[in-house]
């Protein structure tokens, strides 16, 4: 693995993401994530699972630089598709996952995090989606994930605006369940694993199932609809645009093109 490490003890699995600086979500990422699901899935011995990053940041989004060598709509829904499916399958992943978030998770940091079942922040931590700052929109199911957890309208907001949120203001909105000062996050989150791994994994795998059903038809039609959009935003004018302007560190100026 060359940006995840994961082990476990005491029926705790923890995933750590180490891409330095941001922990940007590159596909190869995402696919060790997938292998690593794929590891601790069988494994009779992991009730829980704690994901976090290291360094300073849980994740600050997507990788950007990535997004310039995809070049058709078609490659950009793929690669939306493909990180779909794999939060939808951490979701309804039998075992419950936790994210300790610290610093930042933004974009597709935040979407990796709203597809645990539970979120735990540090106080300062920023959580967001920025994508319309870039000309683009949300790729991984964060325009129907967001909505669940905040509503419709701190999502407009949220989204609209591409100002992040503090990790407070993510508790009082119902984005995260607890904050906590930044070096208190991660021993928390084994704090509460410890609680969780003592239940029956029959149970336990029970409850996530049936939490799920509170997903209706409408979120897959809107997923589906949301990849192709970010495909095609993709190539726009405008998403160029915003795409370069990202990488020289300046202002975008869209044009409606």
């Amino acid at each position: 693995m060359e940006y995840l490490k994961w082990s476990y003890e005491e029926n705790i699995a923890t995933i750590t993401i180490g891409r330095p600086p941001a922990n940007a979500l590159s596909s190869a990422l995402l696919r060790e994530l997938s292998t690593v699901l794929d590891e601790i899935e069988p494994n009779r011995e992991i009730r829980v699972i704690v994901i976090h990053g290291e360094g300073r940041f849980f994740s600050a989004g997507a990788d950007i630089k990535e997004f310039t060598t995809v070049t058709s709509s078609e490659d950009f829904v793929n690669l939306g598709k493909f990180g779909q499916d794999l939060f939808d399958r951490m979701e309804k992943f039998p075992k419950p996952i936790i994210a300790s978030i610290h610093g930042a998770a933004l974009g597709g940091g935040l979407e990796l995090a709203m597809a645990c079942h539970i979120r735990l922040v540090s106080e300062t931590a920023k959580l967001g989606l920025p994508e319309l700052q870039l000309g683009l929109i949300p790729g991984f199911a964060g325009t129907q994930r967001l909505p669940k957890y905040v509503g419709p309208a701190r999502a407009a907001e949220m989204l609209f605006t591409s100002e992040p949120i503090t990790g407070l203001d993510a508790v009082q909105y119902g984005l995260a369940n607890h904050a906590y000062p930044e070096a208190d996050v991660l021993g928390q989150a084994y704090k509460l694993a410890g609680k969780i791994a003592k239940k029956s994994p029959g149970s336990l795998k029970a409850a996530v199932e049936l939490l799920n059903y509170a997903k209706t038809e409408e979120f897959y039609e809107g997923s589906k609809r949301e990849s192709k959009l970010f495909g095609e935003v993709f190539v726009s004018s405008d998403g160029k645009e915003g795409i370069q302007a990202f990488l020289e560190k300046r202002e975008p100026h869209f044009k409606g093109e």
